[in-house]
Protein backbone atom coordinates (compact mmCIF):
# COMPACT_ATOMS: atom_id res chain seq x y z
CA UNK A 1 0.00 0.00 0.00
CA UNK A 2 1.32 3.43 -0.95
CA UNK A 3 2.22 5.70 1.98
CA UNK A 4 0.02 8.65 2.77
CA UNK A 5 0.83 11.88 0.99
CA UNK A 6 1.79 14.59 3.46
CA UNK A 7 0.11 17.87 2.57
CA UNK A 8 1.27 21.21 3.96
CA UNK A 9 -1.16 23.94 3.05
CA UNK A 10 -2.36 27.37 4.10
CA UNK A 11 -2.50 30.98 3.03
CA UNK A 12 0.33 32.76 1.27
CA UNK A 13 3.26 33.85 3.48
CA UNK A 14 2.18 31.65 6.40
CA UNK A 15 5.40 29.59 6.47
CA UNK A 16 4.67 26.45 4.44
CA UNK A 17 8.08 26.32 2.73
CA UNK A 18 10.16 26.34 5.90
CA UNK A 19 8.08 23.60 7.51
CA UNK A 20 8.15 21.46 4.38
CA UNK A 21 11.96 21.48 4.39
CA UNK A 22 12.05 20.36 8.02
CA UNK A 23 9.59 17.53 7.40
CA UNK A 24 11.37 16.45 4.22
CA UNK A 25 14.69 16.14 6.05
CA UNK A 26 13.12 14.20 8.90
CA UNK A 27 11.35 11.71 6.62
CA UNK A 28 13.78 11.58 3.67
CA UNK A 29 10.90 12.88 1.57
CA UNK A 30 10.59 14.79 -1.71
CA UNK A 31 8.53 17.93 -2.21
CA UNK A 32 5.82 18.42 -4.85
CA UNK A 33 4.77 21.99 -5.59
CA UNK A 34 1.06 22.83 -5.36
CA UNK A 35 1.29 26.55 -6.10
CA UNK A 36 -0.19 27.19 -9.54
CA UNK A 37 2.06 30.19 -10.28
CA UNK A 38 5.28 28.42 -9.29
CA UNK A 39 4.70 26.13 -12.26
CA UNK A 40 6.05 28.94 -14.46
CA UNK A 41 9.66 29.30 -15.48
CA UNK A 42 10.98 32.75 -14.66
CA UNK A 43 8.21 33.64 -12.22
CA UNK A 44 10.51 33.37 -9.23
CA UNK A 45 10.59 36.51 -7.08
CA UNK A 46 6.89 37.24 -7.28
CA UNK A 47 5.86 33.69 -6.36
CA UNK A 48 8.42 33.32 -3.53
CA UNK A 49 9.81 30.28 -5.32
CA UNK A 50 12.61 28.72 -3.29
CA UNK A 51 15.91 29.14 -5.19
CA UNK A 52 17.74 25.93 -6.06
CA UNK A 53 20.61 26.82 -3.72
CA UNK A 54 18.18 27.02 -0.78
CA UNK A 55 16.41 23.69 -1.36
CA UNK A 56 18.95 21.96 0.91
CA UNK A 57 19.46 19.09 -1.50
CA UNK A 58 15.82 18.02 -1.28
CA UNK A 59 14.27 17.14 -4.66
CA UNK A 60 11.48 19.55 -5.62
CA UNK A 61 8.98 18.66 -8.34
CA UNK A 62 6.37 20.53 -10.41
CA UNK A 63 8.39 23.74 -10.48
CA UNK A 64 9.34 25.53 -13.71
CA UNK A 65 7.31 23.22 -15.96
CA UNK A 66 5.48 25.87 -18.00
CA UNK A 67 6.46 28.85 -20.14
CA UNK A 68 4.68 32.08 -19.21
CA UNK A 69 2.81 31.97 -22.52
CA UNK A 70 1.06 28.75 -21.48
CA UNK A 71 -2.06 28.39 -19.34
CA UNK A 72 -1.83 26.68 -15.96
CA UNK A 73 -4.39 23.91 -16.37
CA UNK A 74 -5.55 22.03 -13.28
CA UNK A 75 -6.48 18.94 -15.32
CA UNK A 76 -2.95 18.71 -16.72
CA UNK A 77 -1.49 19.38 -13.29
CA UNK A 78 -3.55 16.56 -11.81
CA UNK A 79 -2.11 14.01 -14.23
CA UNK A 80 1.47 15.21 -13.92
CA UNK A 81 1.49 15.58 -10.13
CA UNK A 82 -0.06 12.18 -9.54
CA UNK A 83 2.61 10.60 -11.74
CA UNK A 84 5.35 12.44 -9.83
CA UNK A 85 3.95 11.18 -6.52
CA UNK A 86 3.72 7.65 -7.88
CA UNK A 87 7.37 7.82 -8.95
CA UNK A 88 8.41 9.10 -5.52
CA UNK A 89 6.62 6.25 -3.81
CA UNK A 90 8.18 3.76 -6.23
CA UNK A 91 11.58 4.95 -5.01
CA UNK A 92 10.54 4.12 -1.47
CA UNK A 93 10.25 7.77 -0.38
CA UNK A 94 7.48 9.94 1.03
CA UNK A 95 5.88 12.75 -0.95
CA UNK A 96 5.06 16.15 0.55
CA UNK A 97 2.53 18.21 -1.41
CA UNK A 98 3.09 21.88 -0.54
CA UNK A 99 1.17 24.95 -1.61
CA UNK A 100 -1.79 27.25 -1.30
CA UNK A 101 -3.72 26.47 -4.50
CA UNK A 102 -6.70 24.62 -3.04
CA UNK A 103 -8.15 23.34 -6.29
CA UNK A 104 -4.79 21.98 -7.42
CA UNK A 105 -4.36 20.13 -4.13
CA UNK A 106 -7.87 18.73 -4.29
CA UNK A 107 -7.39 17.59 -7.88
CA UNK A 108 -4.41 15.44 -6.88
CA UNK A 109 -5.87 13.87 -3.76
CA UNK A 110 -9.54 13.44 -4.63
CA UNK A 111 -11.64 12.03 -7.46
CA UNK A 112 -12.04 15.38 -9.16
CA UNK A 113 -13.02 14.80 -12.77
CA UNK A 114 -12.96 17.39 -15.50
CA UNK A 115 -15.59 17.87 -18.19
CA UNK A 116 -14.61 17.99 -21.83
CA UNK A 117 -12.70 21.07 -22.98
CA UNK A 118 -12.58 22.86 -26.33
CA UNK A 119 -9.64 25.26 -26.84
CA UNK A 120 -11.48 27.22 -29.54
CA UNK A 121 -14.53 27.78 -27.36
CA UNK A 122 -12.36 28.81 -24.42
CA UNK A 123 -10.30 31.16 -26.59
CA UNK A 124 -13.44 32.84 -27.91
CA UNK A 125 -14.81 33.27 -24.38
CA UNK A 126 -11.53 34.75 -23.18
CA UNK A 127 -11.47 37.20 -26.07
CA UNK A 128 -15.03 38.22 -25.29
CA UNK A 129 -14.12 38.68 -21.62
CA UNK A 130 -11.33 41.03 -22.64
CA UNK A 131 -13.91 43.14 -24.47
CA UNK A 132 -16.87 43.13 -22.09
CA UNK A 133 -15.30 42.48 -18.68
CA UNK A 134 -15.65 39.93 -15.90
CA UNK A 135 -18.93 41.28 -14.54
CA UNK A 136 -20.73 40.75 -17.85
CA UNK A 137 -19.41 37.19 -18.17
CA UNK A 138 -20.50 36.42 -14.62
CA UNK A 139 -23.96 37.84 -15.29
CA UNK A 140 -24.28 35.49 -18.26
CA UNK A 141 -23.29 32.51 -16.11
CA UNK A 142 -25.89 33.47 -13.48
CA UNK A 143 -28.51 33.72 -16.23
CA UNK A 144 -27.63 30.31 -17.68
CA UNK A 145 -27.23 28.48 -14.37
CA UNK A 146 -27.74 30.41 -11.12
CA UNK A 147 -26.68 27.43 -8.98
CA UNK A 148 -23.37 27.03 -10.78
CA UNK A 149 -22.86 30.79 -10.71
CA UNK A 150 -23.50 31.00 -6.99
CA UNK A 151 -20.59 28.62 -6.40
CA UNK A 152 -18.11 30.75 -8.39
CA UNK A 153 -16.63 33.97 -7.08
CA UNK A 154 -17.83 36.91 -9.23
CA UNK A 155 -14.23 38.04 -9.80
CA UNK A 156 -12.79 34.60 -10.64
CA UNK A 157 -12.74 34.98 -14.40
CA UNK A 158 -10.96 31.68 -15.01
CA UNK A 159 -13.66 29.63 -13.32
CA UNK A 160 -16.44 31.74 -14.86
CA UNK A 161 -15.08 31.05 -18.33
CA UNK A 162 -14.59 27.37 -17.56
CA UNK A 163 -18.22 27.08 -16.44
CA UNK A 164 -19.45 28.88 -19.57
CA UNK A 165 -17.24 26.66 -21.72
CA UNK A 166 -18.70 23.48 -20.25
CA UNK A 167 -22.25 24.77 -20.64
CA UNK A 168 -21.60 25.68 -24.27
CA UNK A 169 -20.02 22.30 -25.07
CA UNK A 170 -22.27 19.95 -23.12
CA UNK A 171 -25.40 21.93 -22.38
CA UNK A 172 -24.90 21.23 -18.68
CA UNK A 173 -23.18 23.21 -15.97
CA UNK A 174 -20.02 21.80 -14.37
CA UNK A 175 -19.84 20.77 -10.74
CA UNK A 176 -18.64 24.01 -9.21
CA UNK A 177 -19.44 23.28 -5.57
CA UNK A 178 -16.16 21.37 -5.14
CA UNK A 179 -17.24 19.77 -1.89
CA UNK A 180 -15.21 16.89 -0.44
CA UNK A 181 -14.91 14.05 -2.97
CA UNK A 182 -13.77 10.44 -2.55
CA UNK A 183 -10.03 10.13 -2.03
CA UNK A 184 -7.76 8.85 -4.77
CA UNK A 185 -4.61 9.19 -2.65
CA UNK A 186 -4.58 8.81 1.11
CA UNK A 187 -3.19 11.88 2.79
CA UNK A 188 -2.40 13.68 6.01
CA UNK A 189 -3.48 17.28 5.55
CA UNK A 190 -1.60 19.77 7.72
CA UNK A 191 -2.75 23.37 7.73
CA UNK A 192 -0.82 26.38 8.98
CA UNK A 193 -2.52 29.48 10.35
CA UNK A 194 -1.49 32.65 12.13
CA UNK A 195 -3.40 35.64 13.42
CA UNK A 196 -4.75 37.73 10.55
CA UNK A 197 -2.92 40.82 11.78
CA UNK A 198 0.40 38.98 11.75
CA UNK A 199 -0.31 37.54 8.31
CA UNK A 200 -1.01 41.05 7.01
CA UNK A 201 2.40 42.16 8.30
CA UNK A 202 4.10 39.18 6.68
CA UNK A 203 2.43 39.89 3.36
CA UNK A 204 3.55 43.52 3.44
CA UNK A 205 7.10 42.43 4.28
CA UNK A 206 7.07 39.89 1.47
CA UNK A 207 6.01 42.48 -1.09
CA UNK A 208 8.66 44.90 0.15
CA UNK A 209 11.25 42.13 -0.25
CA UNK A 210 10.00 41.40 -3.77
CA UNK A 211 10.56 45.00 -4.82
CA UNK A 212 14.04 45.10 -3.25
CA UNK A 213 14.95 41.80 -4.92
CA UNK A 214 14.29 43.12 -8.42
CA UNK A 215 10.70 42.06 -8.98
CA UNK A 216 9.92 44.90 -11.38
CA UNK A 217 12.83 43.86 -13.58
CA UNK A 218 11.63 40.25 -13.43
CA UNK A 219 8.22 41.29 -14.72
CA UNK A 220 9.77 43.51 -17.36
CA UNK A 221 11.83 40.59 -18.65
CA UNK A 222 8.85 38.25 -18.66
CA UNK A 223 6.80 40.87 -20.47
CA UNK A 224 9.34 40.69 -23.28
CA UNK A 225 9.07 36.89 -23.20
CA UNK A 226 5.31 36.93 -23.79
CA UNK A 227 3.81 37.17 -20.30
CA UNK A 228 0.78 39.04 -21.60
CA UNK A 229 -0.04 36.15 -23.95
CA UNK A 230 -0.89 33.85 -21.03
CA UNK A 231 -4.45 33.75 -19.75
CA UNK A 232 -3.28 32.79 -16.26
CA UNK A 233 0.29 34.02 -15.66
CA UNK A 234 -0.46 37.63 -16.54
CA UNK A 235 -3.11 37.72 -13.80
CA UNK A 236 -0.80 36.47 -11.05
CA UNK A 237 -0.51 38.54 -7.89
CA UNK A 238 2.06 41.28 -8.34
CA UNK A 239 2.64 40.53 -11.99
CA UNK A 240 -0.72 42.00 -13.03
CA UNK A 241 -0.06 45.11 -10.96
CA UNK A 242 3.46 45.68 -12.32
CA UNK A 243 2.23 45.19 -15.89
CA UNK A 244 -0.20 48.06 -15.26
CA UNK A 245 2.71 50.17 -14.03
CA UNK A 246 4.77 49.31 -17.09
CA UNK A 247 1.84 50.47 -19.19
CA UNK A 248 1.86 53.75 -17.30
CA UNK A 249 -1.63 53.21 -15.87
CA UNK A 250 -0.35 53.39 -12.29
CA UNK A 251 2.99 54.15 -10.66
CA UNK A 252 5.48 51.51 -9.55
CA UNK A 253 4.80 52.56 -5.95
CA UNK A 254 1.06 52.17 -6.46
CA UNK A 255 1.66 48.73 -7.99
CA UNK A 256 3.34 47.72 -4.75
CA UNK A 257 0.44 48.99 -2.66
CA UNK A 258 -2.12 47.25 -4.88
CA UNK A 259 -0.12 44.01 -4.67
CA UNK A 260 -0.29 44.08 -0.87
CA UNK A 261 -4.05 44.69 -0.95
CA UNK A 262 -4.70 41.98 -3.55
CA UNK A 263 -2.53 39.47 -1.69
CA UNK A 264 -4.38 40.07 1.57
CA UNK A 265 -7.69 39.48 -0.19
CA UNK A 266 -6.30 36.33 -1.78
CA UNK A 267 -5.17 35.03 1.62
CA UNK A 268 -8.72 35.46 2.92
CA UNK A 269 -10.05 33.44 -0.01
CA UNK A 270 -7.48 30.72 0.69
CA UNK A 271 -8.60 30.54 4.32
CA UNK A 272 -12.21 30.30 3.18
CA UNK A 273 -11.41 27.50 0.73
CA UNK A 274 -9.41 25.41 3.17
CA UNK A 275 -11.92 26.09 5.95
CA UNK A 276 -14.41 23.83 4.18
CA UNK A 277 -12.12 20.79 4.53
CA UNK A 278 -12.75 19.09 7.87
CA UNK A 279 -9.86 16.64 7.31
CA UNK A 280 -7.23 19.37 7.69
CA UNK A 281 -5.39 19.35 11.01
CA UNK A 282 -4.54 22.94 11.84
CA UNK A 283 -1.47 24.30 13.63
CA UNK A 284 -0.33 27.74 14.67
CA UNK A 285 2.48 28.57 12.25
CA UNK A 286 4.39 30.44 14.93
CA UNK A 287 4.42 27.61 17.48
CA UNK A 288 4.14 24.38 15.51
CA UNK A 289 6.77 21.80 16.49
CA UNK A 290 8.27 19.30 14.06
CA UNK A 291 7.44 16.42 16.41
CA UNK A 292 3.76 17.43 16.27
CA UNK A 293 3.81 16.97 12.51
CA UNK A 294 5.84 13.77 12.51
CA UNK A 295 3.43 12.17 14.98
CA UNK A 296 0.71 12.49 12.35
CA UNK A 297 2.66 10.94 9.51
Amino acid sequence: MAPKVIVILGATAVGKTALSLQVAHALDAEIVNADSMQLYRGMDIGTAKLPLAERQGIPHHMLDVLDVTQAANVADYQVAARQVISDIHARGKRAILVGGSGLFIQSVLEDLQFPESDPEVRHALNEEAERVGTATMYARLMLLDPIAGANVLPNNLRRIIRALEVIQISGQAPNTSLSKLPDVLESVRIGLRIQREELAVRIEQRVEHMWRAGFVDEVRGLDGAGLRESLTAKRALGYAQVLKALDGTISIEQASIETVVATRKFAKRQDSWFGRDSTIQWFDAESVALDDILNLT
